[in-house]
Parts: structure tokens; C-alpha cells; sequence
């Protein structure tokens, strides 16, 4: 089994498996060398493209996982939903009332971008590590949808919930359930693992993120439980979130750069967890960015720990900043770090259940 697997799925092992979110983008010139031929758009769709990108920064820095190249608005067009790259997503039509709501087609399974199951295939045939899939989280798509673009505070989104609670779960509960066919679709082409995005998470207030945010995200984690594919769940800027994220049915919980991990372990004793390196790191010297990445692999000690960003990859971010990061991390004994912790009179968090301990039901 992979290192990344066998973390993913509660092994605490010896060097912390490596990942970046958005490794696959701008800041690699044989990306820009595709976007020089295609727009975005195009080469998410068209499976051959979005393979080469997948794979590009698996080749060029030997990462542990590789994560899909693709958008998480991919699944709102077979809902009927007109979005446009200007290069932010841009929803031509918000949808804010009740017909709005309701024109929303929920497509069956093999409806939903059948491009990305087919470049799925493709990945899983010529890569040497395994392969992430992810969607975004139902109420980050509902951000976008009712607020129309991107903005600073969402402010039509955050007073939309309270003036039509009612509406409101009816969107989360079709938007849920795209989800949860989009993940089982990705899962099926041969995904092994995959990430819940929920990128707005953090506008939100424990109150209103309890109400509207996690039953959703429960609901598309909690119906893709199988022991071999371990789910993780990312939220921005969410350490006020923690302690309704924490009962989540995920194995792995992403923690912004915001958040100390031990701070995180805290919270969530029993979990993997995945990051937190802020990626403004990554543009400063080699021997700053090693420092910092040492740092928080020490703050990841006491469980499992994928090694990430706490947030993507920006595409300002030097090549020399992503080999300091991967050379810091397989240079780094966790085993070894740990014992001479304890000798120091460090305690160690509850470890984490065994895999073979995790509910399991039929995908």
C-alpha cells in the first residue's frame, strides 16, 4: 500500500506522506505551455488534458497523491446551471428564488460530467501514486449559486440563508445529492480517495455553519463509506468551525495554515491530519521555506499527518520552494522526533482508531 493510503486510512507513519493542494496549475511551466493552447475550460473537460495536468507535478516532484485536475462548479452545469471563467466562476443566472430552486435538474449518476470518470481512467492507468477525486462541499456550491461570483463576504449569500431557511435546505438537499452521485461516479472510474472542498465555510458562524453547512457535508460523507477509500473534509479559515467539523464522518480533517495541527489534534485526537504549511512560504528562500515546513511537521506529530499547504499552491510559487518543502519532509523522522519528545516530557494525544475499526457500509 502507498505511504499516502496507509496514512489516510490511520497509519502513523515513519515520514509524513506529501500533497499540494492546486500542485497541478499555473506555477508549472508545462501547465502554462498547455493554457497557451486551450482554455481552462476546455481542458477540463477534454479527459486526455486533464490527465497530462494531473500527472505533470507527480513527474516533475515525485508527490505522493495526485489530485484531479478539474473545478468544483464541474457539476452544476448538468444541473442546468450556466457558469462562465472570467477566470473567477461567474453563475449567469443567481439562483435566489423558489422556481429558481426547483428548475435545478438533480441528474442521475452517469450524467454528471462523464468527462472526468473517463479522464479518471486515463490517470489511474499511468500513475505511480494514487489519485484523489473531490467535489466541493454542497454549501460552498450554494455560495456561488445564490451570490453569483465571487466576493469578499457574501453578503447576499449570508442573508439569503436567514431570510429563506426553508429554501435554502431545499437547495442544500439537491445540491447534496449531486454531490454524492458526482464523488460515487469518481470513486467508481477508480478514485482512492476523495476531498470534500468547502471553501466558504468560514463566512459562516458556528450557528449558522451547524444549520446549514455540516448536516449537508455529513450527508455526502457519510454516503461514501468504504473501508479502502478514505474521505477527507477541507474548510478555510475555519477554526472556530472545529468542533462541528470534528464530528464529521471523515478520516481525514484538512486544517488551514491558521490553525496550528496541535491545536487541531486537539480536537479531532482520532483523525488524520492533512497540512498546514501557509503557501506564502513557499515564495520565500530555501532555507526559510525548510524551517517552516519543519515546523509544522513537528506540530504534526502525535497521529497521522499528510503533509500539505494550508491552502493551494500559488501561482507565483518558484519550483525551488516546492523541492525545499518535499526535501524537508522526506529528510524529516517522525519516529525519531517523537521519541525525543517524549524524552523531553511531551505528552502524546489519544492515538487514532485502527482502520479495520471504521464503519462500513456498501458504497
Amino acid at each position: 500500500m502507498s505511504s499516502y493510503l496507509e496514512t489516510a486510512l490511520g497509519g502513523n507513519s515513519a515520514r509524513a506522506p506529501v500533497w499540494m493542494m492546486r500542485q497541478a496549475g499555473r506555477y508549472l511551466p508545462e501547465y502554462r505551455a498547455v493554457k497557451e493552447k486551450y482554455d481552462f475550460w476546455t481542458m477540463c473537460r477534454t479527459p486526455e488534458l486533464a490527465a497530462e495536468i494531473t500527472l505533470q507535478p507527480v513527474r516533475r516532484f515525485g508527490m505522493d497523491a495526485a489530485i484531479l485536475f478539474s473545478d468544483i462548479m464541474t457539476p452544476l452545469f448538468d444541473m442546468g446551471v450556466q457558469v462562465d471563467f472570467t477566470p473567477a466562476p461567474v453563475i449567469a443566472d443567481p439562483v435566489r428564488t423558489a422556481a429558481d430552486v426547483r428548475r435545478l435538474r438533480v441528474p442521475e449518476q452517469d450524467e454528471i460530467a462523464p468527462f472526468v470518470s473517463a479522464a479518471i481512467q486515463l490517470i489511474r492507468a499511468d500513475s505511480p501514486v494514487p489519485l484523489i477525486g473531490f467535489a466541493a462541499a454542497p454549501l460552498t456550491l450554494a455560495t456561488y449559486l445564490v451570490q453569483g461570483s465571487g466576493s469578499k463576504h457574501f453578503m447576499e449569500f449570508r442573508s439569503w440563508l436567514r431570510t429563506d431557511p426553508a429554501l435554502a435546505s431545499e437547495l442544500l438537499g439537491k445540491l447534496t445529492e449531486v454531490t454524492i452521485r458526482y464523488l460515487r461516479a469518481q470513486v467508481a472510474a477508480g478514485a482512492q480517495a476523495v476531498q470534500l472542498f468547502d471553501s466558504w465555510a468560514g463566512l459562516h458562524d458556528i450557528a449558522s455553519y451547524r444549520e446549514f453547512g455540516a448536516p449537508s457535508a455529513a450527508a455526502v460523507l457519510g454516503a461514501l463509506v468504504r473501508p479502502e477509500v478514505p474521505r477527507g473534509y477541507f474548510a478555510v479559515h475555519a477554526a472556530h468551525l472545529m468542533d462541528a467539523v470534528a464530528d464529521l464522518p471523515a478520516e481525514i480533517i484538512g486544517v488551514d495554515w491558521r490553525t496550528p495541527l496541535r491545536v487541531a489534534r486537539t480536537t479531532c485526537p482520532t483523525r488524520v491530519l492533512q497540512g498546514n504549511l501557509d503557501p506564502a512560504v513557499l515564495l520565500a528562500a530555501p532555507d526559510v521555506v525548510r524551517r517552516e515546513t519543519e515546523r509544522v511537521l513537528r506540530d504534526g506529530l502525535g497521529g497521522p499527518h499528510i503533509f500539505n499547504l494550508g491552502h493551494g499552491v500559488d501561482l507565483h510559487t518558484p519550483e525551488a520552494g516546492v523541492h525545499a518543502v518535499l526535501e524537508a519532509v522526506r529528510d524529516f523522522d517522525r519516529t525519531a522526533e517523537a521519541a525525543h519528545g517524549a524524552a523531553d516530557g511531551a505528552v502524546a494525544p489519544t492515538p487514532p482508531a485502527a482502520p479495520n475499526e471504521r464503519e462500513v457500509d456498501a458504497l
